[in-house]
């Protein structure tokens, strides 16, 4: 192909900007596959990406989208062939490495996860980096003995965001029901119900950061937030229960006492989607594909390249909901 469209972020008089441009292969990173995208999808992080000082992008020029679903269209690595369906998610992708805001991607072939059968291109991106995350954040506190069995009492912080959306739909999937959801907002009520949440509290109720030990309210915590609704939800947590975090949207600072850990023994789980091995990803996108796919009951909008600015306006002031995908 002669040209193609992408969105380029750049560096000029000390600003950071972007926008949809034409380019050509030349202006992709390097990579033994070449890829056309069929999909990516607009999370937190790519919101960050535009921004000066988003600690996202540090080298410009540079296209964006941190996840992207398509078809193989050349291979240099013999264990992918023309025509085979991909996922990429995470690695530099979209930080160091030209990501998945454009018509096609080269990436490393030991980034590629070959599309599971029950997962469409566009499902595969529903999920995207987000349900990736969600699915990461479930295993992570069921292997510290979250049951179904038990009734436990779940609380998911961030709830109507990308990550937490997802979570709630795949914990109502899979049969929890006592699953709480943080909301801020008077319309996320309703959205938080309709993806599964049997209550819904608001930020403010959770009380202060005030006592180093409060009531024991939950026995497990998917925080995508961070910051003073993390530090705030720690003392509340139950004897020998688990919080697993993924995100800084409130705030990358944590205040917390060692009280929590030592009289209660409970455990802070980090969430990395960016690194996991390329050897465990398989594994997970077919529990994705499969016994946790909600793709069909989420919230998503489906937009174009041209649309990106609306949607990275509504992440940056909190007006986003459910999942944006992008569809070329």
């Amino acid at each position: 192909m002669d040209q193609f469209k992408a969105i380029i972020v750049k560096e000029e008089q000390d600003q950071v900007i972007y926008g949809l441009e034409n380019v050509n292969l030349d202006s992709l990173s390097d990579g033994e596959v070449l890829i056309k995208v069929s999909y990516s999808s607009i999370n937190y992080k790519d919101m960050l990406a535009v921004q000066k000082n988003g600690g996202v992008i540090r080298n410009y020029p540079l296209i964006p989208g941190i996840d992207l679903s398509g078809t193989i269209v050349h291979s240099t690595d013999n264990r992918y062939t023309e025509g085979q369906k991909v996922i990429v998610t995470g690695f530099a992708m979209g930080m160091s490495h030209t990501g998945g805001f454009a018509e096609y991607a080269r990436v490393p072939a030991d980034w590629i996860v070959p599309l599971p059968d029950n997962l469409s291109l566009k499902d595969a991106m529903v999920f995207g980096t987000a349900g990736f995350t969600a699915a990461l954040s479930i295993m992570a506190l069921e292997d510290k003995g979250m049951d179904l069995n038990k009734d436990p009492r779940i609380l998911v912080t961030g709830s109507t965001g990308g990550v937490g959306s997802i979570a709630v739909q795949i914990l109502s999937k899979i049969g929890y029901k006592n699953i709480a959801a943080l909301v801020r907002k008077e319309n996320q009520i309703d959205v938080a119900k309709s993806l599964g949440a049997t209550d819904v509290i608001f930020a403010d109720e959770l009380g202060e950061l005030n006592k180093p030990l409060n009531k024991q309210k939950f026995d497990f915590v998917l925080d995508t937030v961070g910051g003073e609704i993390a530090s705030v939800v720690i003392p509340q947590i139950s004897y020998g229960g688990s919080m697993s975090m993924c995100g800084n949207a409130g705030g990358i600072k944590l205040t917390t006492t060692v009280l929590p850990f030592i009289l209660r023994g409970i455990n802070l789980l980090g969430i990395d989607s960016v690194n996991v091995p390329i050897k465990d990803r398989g594994y997970i996108w077919d529990k994705i594909a499969n016994e946790w796919n909600i793709a069909q009951t989420t919230i998503i909008s489906e937009i174009s390249l041209e649309e990106l600015p609306h949607t990275i306006e509504a992440i940056k002031n909190g007006q986003h909901l459910g999942r944006t995908i992008i569809k070329n």
